[in-house]
């Protein structure tokens, strides 16, 4: 069933009209697009994000709610990301990545100077989480 949800949540978001190329160069804009507590995990919500950067856009260096378990999708354009340590890759169109509970996102960020790009994150999370993003500077 989650996995019918998610696929769902995913095809709707792609359906949407282009939004990140309204998104000026250099800038990031962040909306919940859904948020549903899962009735057969109690205490639990899913909740959806659609991350739009513009040309050379980026997110700062940031941890998410402790409870977060993330898997992010690329729906258009491409993404750099860089997971705690590891390397910084780029994902494309349709690939994703994960980040598990207490991972810094050292890097999110556009792969493009000049076109837009758009990736949904779909949290599993603790329902009483309300702050999901913590930059690490103010």
């Amino acid at each position: 069933m989650l996995k019918t949800f998610l696929l769902g949540a995913l095809l709707a978001v792609s359906a949407v009209p282009a939004f990140a190329a309204d998104v000026a160069s250099g800038e990031a804009r962040v909306t919940t697009i859904f948020d549903h507590p899962i009735p057969s995990v109690p205490g639990k919500s899913l909740r959806g994000v659609l991350v739009e950067y513009g040309p050379g856009g980026s997110s700062p260096s940031h941890i998410h709610a402790a409870s977060a378990f993330i898997t992010a999708t690329v729906i258009e354009g491409a993404v750099r990301s860089r997971i705690n340590d590891g390397p910084e890759k780029v994902f494309r169109v349709g690939e994703s990545f994960v980040e598990m509970p207490g991972d810094h996102h050292r890097v999110s960020a556009n792969a493009s100077d000049v076109e837009p790009s758009r990736l949904l994150a779909v949290f599993v999370v603790d329902t009483d989480d309300t702050k999901l993003t913590t930059p690490d500077r103010p």
